[in-house]
């Protein structure tokens, strides 16, 4: 689970209590951050257990800026659980995370990211941080101008 929170209204020492206000951390759960310099903002997170990783949503905060495109559409999906953000330029529209057993609901959300907000998936390049089977590329394509997979 995570939140972000704008830099400036941020406190390490109120961490665990901002995230409270949108999630129930779990007892065992640590309370982490980190600060995204390129959207002015700072995601708090919990890790569960001693090997727990920080979210999928941190890595592609971490990579949405290096996306080359005006509307920038960064997406994961692993672990039956889809996660994406999508910026204009410089300004963060949406970070979130969704279960999706499915790549049909992975579909839905992107378009209803995409939908929420107005744009056009024909004048927008969708990039995924993970391979791609070839008809999942392929569905995407119907709609996208472009999509890039590693």
């Amino acid at each position: 689970m995570f939140t972000l929170v704008p830099v400036n209204f941020f406190s390490p020492e109120t961490a665990r209590e901002s995230l409270s206000q949108v999630a129930v951390a779990g007892e065992g759960d640590k309370v982490e951050y980190k600060e995204i310099p390129a959207y002015g903002a700072v995601l708090i997170y919990t890790i569960s257990g001693s090997a727990g990783a920080p979210p999928e949503i941190l890595h592609i905060l971490e990579e949405l800026p290096a996306c080359s495109e005006y509307n920038k559409l960064l997406c994961s999906w692993k672990d039956g659980e889809v996660s994406l953000a999508i910026a204009q330029g410089k300004s963060l529209l949406i970070a979130n995370s969704y279960k999706a057993p499915d790549f049909v609901t992975v579909q839905y959300f992107i378009f209803l990211a995409m939908k929420s907000l107005q744009l056009n998936p024909e004048v927008t390049t969708i990039c995924f941080r993970h391979p791609l089977a070839p008809e999942h590329q392929m569905a995407l394509y119907r709609y996208f101008k472009a999509v890039e997979t590693p």
